[in-house]
């Protein structure tokens, strides 16, 4: 067992757990952030991704021990103010996205990856970024539609957002 200090959502996190323990359990666990999904263990589904120092990693498969120390980790509970949502969790819900909602977190992640180094994308950008992220429930064009969605409402006022909890 060892300590390790996390920034998980601009808020510290102290645990003790074994080094190759992956960061999965350890924000699900021991962060008690539920909304990051255990999809196929092995990196390929997409549905652990999370953002570490702003870049998408599938938690999955990163050791806590690999982390560096002052590495900030932001889960989907992590990219609202808490007031306002996300343009992409807007466009999610405009486009009615999800079906049975698994994967959702992570594709949402991988799309804000993509919107951050490519605020216009074309289809085959978002195909190409998007294509480790697996759906089963096939909603792949509604996603295709909420990024280009997510990408508008990014270009206009963050007024456009909806309120976090519909108020």
């Amino acid at each position: 067992m060892a300590v390790y200090n996390l920034n998980v959502n601009g808020k510290k996190v102290t645990v003790d757990v074994e080094p190759d323990m992956p960061l999965l359990w350890v924000i699900r666990d021991f962060a008690g952030l539920k909304g990051t999904k255990f999809g196929c263990g092995m990196a390929l589904c997409g549905a652990c991704t999370i953002h570490l120092n702003g870049q998408p990693v599938r938690s999955c498969q990163t050791p806590v021990s690999s982390l560096a120390k002052n590495a900030k980790i932001t889960t989907i509970e992590g990219i609202s103010d808490g007031v306002q949502l996300h343009a992409v969790q807007q466009a999610w819900i405009e486009e009615q996205v999800p079906q049975c909602g698994y994967c959702q977190s992570g594709q949402i992640m991988s799309a804000m990856a993509l919107l951050k180094t490519t605020p216009d994308p074309s289809d085959a950008d978002i195909d190409n970024a998007m294509s480790g992220n697996l759906c089963r429930c096939g909603t792949y064009d509604r996603i295709r539609k909420a990024i280009h969605r997510a990408a508008d409402l990014s270009k206009t006022s963050s007024n456009s957002t909806q309120k976090v909890g519909g108020k």
